[in-house]
């Protein structure tokens, strides 16, 4: 009886069908990219200081910009992340407009402190969290908090959506992820306050990654054996033109309310993929639905203008069934090899996160133009992208991937260290680290598969891809706290952690050329070759019987 792959061999492995819905789901990729990172638009932390009364009305009295009067509201934050205020009657006639504070401070003395109670000012003509909420000083741990809990959502979400879609489906699942996103989106733009704002943004990491996630899928178990490894990497691709996407409408909308709510909106257009995007025949056929799968095969191969021939009527499931093997938590690192891979990949994974979130956010804080800066950084991901599809059956995985992480990490440092007055050399540094970075990152979702055997496969990917989210749950603290100490820390330990990842990825066997591993065994010997004159590997010495010493 043939398989699905088998089927899709006669109707179209990628044929009109397929292009079609790949172009579709790939729409949901694009519309994920703001709840990943659009606290760099949302969360824009401007320049501030603390607002003291009097100092506006001697700003107009002499025609100061916002600029020079913010100099003269604040002299520094103090203790505990306090910003403090000059406590002092700005209204004082004899003021003079040349230096203020001159006639304040007699003999160069200290002007008294206080405590920052009346507000701020901002020097921006838009809006974000951080200006509406106040969320500096004292309470700018609130924004770390609002990036760390959309991937708290990530994290649990992947786990039990991911769960509900192996159980119910991935249609229905699709669809509800979709309604919850777009309404906790909306909600979270109309919210009247921080905590309110906070419940939704949570509510829409529940959803949103995986929904990501079963479009992914979907389309990858839509298309042949052939076309798998292409399309999962152009849906990531997808992803970076929502990035640009992204700079173009928060550069037209700087108020982040219309900003949140021009993002969300797409969402709602979602629900008509009900009518467009079937199930799953796989799944289907997993759950012994065979009237139904071949329902939508028949709708498939309609669709490709192509025949299906009566011989391929009938289904099977892609794996013959056999021994069903349990899979444990406790196989991750019960065995040498499995446990080396199994660590390896969960740093990896969480260096990733960190290095990807924290590149973009580190970018909010850099003063620049953070229209241009985000978009030129977005733009070299194609690049990352086409460098994958060159070198990954031509060169392999394990040292495109190795060399990726230490690009990333070494352009950090040297940007950690770049004088500012040099902005192209700097530019050129994050762009290098952000390509880096990046195909390190596509690089890891191809491989980890590839590293376990069938039975702990996707136990395996979920387990090390979950240090994604804690990545990602760490990174707005690394941040922003380390950037209160020294402006370029961040970019330091990144490059450190960057580093490390490179090196470990060596120690990783190469799967290029390999089929999957179907069992622990394999797993163990992935590493062990004979050297003989043919450079055989142990696979192929084994099928010619010939011991191994």
């Amino acid at each position: 009886m043939p398989t699905v792959d088998d089927i899709l061999k006669h109707i179209g492995e990628f044929n009109f069908f397929q292009k079609q819905t790949f172009f579709l789901l790939c729409l949901i990729s694009i519309a994920f990219t703001p709840i990943y990172v659009g606290i760099v638009f949302l969360g824009f932390t401007p320049d501030h200081r603390c607002r003291s009364p009097g100092v506006a009305e001697l700003s107009r009295r002499c025609g100061w910009s916002l600029a020079e009067e913010l100099n003269y509201t604040v002299p520094g934050p103090g203790p505990e992340g306090q910003c403090l205020r000059y406590e002092v009657d700005w209204n004082q006639s004899a003021l003079g407009c040349l230096d203020p504070l001159a006639g304040l401070a007699a003999n160069g003395s200290p002007l008294p402190l206080g405590p920052c109670d009346q507000g701020w000012v901002y020097d921006t003509p838009g809006s974000s969290i951080v200006t509406e909420f106040n969320l500096v000083c004292a309470n700018s741990w609130m924004l770390d908090l609002f990036q760390s809990v959309v991937n708290v959502g990530f994290f649990i979400g992947s786990l039990s959506i991911g769960y509900i879609a192996d159980r119910f489906g991935r249609k229905p699942c699709l669809l509800i992820t979709i309604l919850i996103n777009a309404s906790s989106g909306v909600l979270m733009a109309i919210a009247p306050n921080y905590t309110s704002m906070l419940i939704f943004r949570l509510i829409q990491g529940l959803v949103s990654k995986a929904g990501w996630l079963i479009g992914y899928i979907l389309i990858t178990e839509f298309v042949g054996l052939n076309y798998r490894r292409t399309v999962a990497i152009f849906y990531q691709v997808a992803f970076t033109v929502g990035l640009l996407v992204l700079a173009g409408v928060a550069y037209a909308l700087p108020h982040w309310r219309w900003l949140q709510f021009t993002v969300t909106l797409p969402n709602f257009c979602f629900l008509l993929y009900y009518w467009c995007v079937p199930e799953s025949p796989r799944w289907l056929i997993s759950q012994n639905k065979n009237a139904k799968a071949m329902k939508i095969i028949k709708h498939i191969a309609k669709k490709n203008g192509k025949p299906l021939p009566e011989s391929l009527q009938s289904l099977r499931p892609d794996e013959e069934a056999g021994e069903k093997l349990n899979p444990s938590f406790l196989d991750l690192v019960r065995t040498p090899q499995i446990r080396k891979h199994t660590l390896i990949l969960m740093y990896n994974w969480f260096t990733s996160s960190v290095l990807y979130q924290g590149l973009i956010m580190h970018m909010g804080l850099a003063g620049s133009n953070i229209y241009l800066d985000f978009f030129y950084s977005a733009l070299v991901e194609f690049p990352a992208a086409f460098t994958i599809i060159l070198t990954i059956d031509r060169v392999g995985r394990r040292y495109p991937w190795a060399t990726s992480n230490m690009v990333a990490g070494a352009a950090c440092l040297a940007s950690a260290f770049i004088p500012e007055d040099l902005y192209w050399l700097r530019v050129t540094a994050a762009c290098l680290g952000r390509m880096g970075i990046t195909v390190a990152y596509e690089m890891i979702c191809l491989v980890n598969a590839e590293l376990y055997p069938t039975f702990i496969r996707n136990l395996g990917v979920l387990v090390c891809s979950s240090m994604c989210d804690i990545g990602g749950i760490l990174t707005p603290f690394l941040v922003y706290r380390l950037t209160d100490i020294w402006h370029e820390l961040p970019l330091v330990v990144f490059a450190v952690v960057g580093l490390i990842a490179g090196g470990l990825v060596v120690l990783l066997p190469e799967t290029k050329g390999r089929t999957l591993p179907e069992t622990i065994e394999e797993v163990e010997n992935m590493q062990r070759s004979v050297k003989r004159k043919d450079k055989m590997t142990y696979i192929e010495v084994k099928k010619l019987d010939t011991p191994l010493n």
